[in-house]
C-alpha cells in the first residue's frame, strides 16, 4: 500500500481545492513553532488535539437546552458539536474547501461553554459584574463572559496544564468568530458560524417536540413553506441553499428568503422554547447554583485548584471563572450539594 504523507496531502489540497480554500501548507502558523507531522497536515493535527482534550470530553456532560438527565435522547453540548461538524463538513466538501480546517473549528467552537448552557454563561457574567462593581443588568455586564472568547482561552491557555494546544491561527480565528455578527477570516470559519445556527435551530426544535413543549404544527407556516415540514427537510434545504448561494457569490452566504426563514425559526425558539415555563424553571435554579458557587470560591480562594490560580497569573476572579466555566453540569451540581446541602452524618 502507498503511504499518503503530509506532503502528498498538502499537494492534493493545492491541486484539488477551490481557490477560496485555506490550504494547510499556507497556514499563518502557531504561537510556538513545532516540527511538522509526517502523516497529518497542520489542520488535521489541530483537529486531533481538540478531540483528545479534556475540555472536549467534558462537553458530553454539559447542557444544550434541556438537562440531559431528563432523557437519554436530548442533545448535549457534545452532540451539538458533532452535528455542527457534520453539517459544516458537508457544506465545505460541496464547495471544494478545506474539510480538516472546518472540522477543527467545529470541534473547538464550544469548548468554553459553561455548565447549563447559555444560562450558565449569563449567570457567570452577572456574578463577575457583581464582584467588579458593575450593574449586572447592563450591556457591559453581559460582555464580561462570552463562551467564544473562553473557547479561545481554553485552547490557548487552559488546556495541557496551562500550555494550551498551540493551534494554528486559522482554527483559533474560526473559534473566536463563530457567533453573533463576528466574521471569521476564512471561508471555512464562516461556514462553521452558519452551520452552528443550522444545527441548533433544528435540533432544539426536535428536542422541544420530544419534551412536549412544541408540536411540528406549532411552527410558523411561512417557515414550513420555505424550509419544509420536518427536521431532515429543513436541514437539507438550509444546507443546499447555502451551497448554491455561496458558490454563486464566491463567499459564504444564503439566499435572503431561506436565511429569513431560519432566523424566523430562531426567533420562534426564543419566544416559545428558550423562555418557556419548563425551561425557565430550570434556568432559575441553574443561575442560582452558578452564582452561589462563584461567590463561595471568591470568598474561599484556597479552595480554587492551584492549576487555575497559576494559569490566571494571580487574577483570582479569572481563576474562579475558569474553574466554574470548565465544570460539567453534574460536577457543578455535586459540588453545590457538598458545599450547601446538609449531608447525613454517619454514626458508628
Amino acid at each position: 500500500m502507498k503511504i499518503i504523507t503530509r506532503e502528498i496531502q498538502e499537494e492534493r489540497e493545492r491541486e484539488g481545492l477551490s481557490i477560496e480554500a485555506s490550504c494547510s501548507a499556507e497556514s499563518r502558523g502557531r504561537e510556538r513553532m513545532s516540527d511538522p507531522d509526517k502523516l497529518r497536515t497542520d489542520y488535521q493535527r489541530d483537529r486531533d488535539k481538540i478531540l483528545h482534550s479534556k475540555s472536549f470530553r467534558r462537553l458530553s456532560h454539559k447542557t444544550q437546552v434541556f438537562l440531559a438527565s431528563e432523557g437519554d435522547h436530548f442533545r448535549t453540548r457534545l452532540t451539538h458539536t458533532l452535528e455542527v461538524a457534520q453539517i459544516a463538513r458537508t457544506i465545505t466538501r460541496a464547495l471544494g474547501l478545506n474539510e480538516d480546517l472546518t472540522e477543527a473549528i467545529s470541534l473547538g467552537h464550544d469548548l468554553g461553554h459553561t455548565p447549563f448552557g447559555h444560562t450558565g454563561e449569563a449567570a457567570l457574567s452577572r456574578a463577575l459584574a457583581r464582584h467588579k462593581g458593575i450593574d449586572p443588568n447592563t450591556e457591559e455586564a453581559k460582555r464580561l463572559y462570552r463562551h467564544n472568547e473562553q473557547s479561545v482561552r481554553v485552547v490557548e491557555r487552559i488546556e495541557n496544564a496551562g500550555a494550551g494546544l498551540n493551534l494554528t491561527l486559522e482554527v483559533r480565528d474560526g473559534i473566536l468568530n463563530h457567533t453573533g455578527d463576528l466574521r471569521a477570516a476564512t471561508c471555512e470559519g464562516r461556514i462553521v458560524a452558519t452551520a452552528d445556527r443550522i444545527a441548533y435551530v433544528n435540533h432544539d426544535i426536535d428536542d422541544a417536540i420530544r419534551a412536549g413543549i412544541l408540536r411540528e404544527s406549532d411552527l410558523p407556516e411561512s417557515t414550513h413553506r420555505v424550509l419544509g415540514v420536518c427536521h431532515s427537510d429543513r436541514i437539507q434545504t438550509l444546507v443546499g441553499d447555502m451551497v448554491s448561494a455561496s458558490s454563486a457569490a464566491k463567499d459564504i452566504t444564503m439566499t435572503e428568503e431561506v436565511y429569513a426563514a431560519m432566523m424566523e425559526l430562531r426567533a420562534f425558539l426564543f419566544a416559545y422554547v428558550y423562555q418557556s415555563e419548563a425551561v425557565m424553571h430550570e434556568v432559575e435554579k441553574a443561575s442560582h447554583l452558578i452564582g452561589d458557587l462563584f461567590d463561595y470560591y471568591v470568598d474561599n480562594p484556597t479552595q480554587v485548584p492551584d492549576e487555575n490560580i497559576v494559569i490566571a497569573q494571580g487574577d483570582h476572579l479569572r481563576a474562579v471563572t475558569d474553574y466554574i466555566a470548565g465544570m460539567t453540569d453534574r460536577f457543578a451540581t455535586s459540588t453545590y450539594q457538598q458545599l450547601f446541602i446538609p449531608q447525613a452524618i454517619s454514626l458508628h
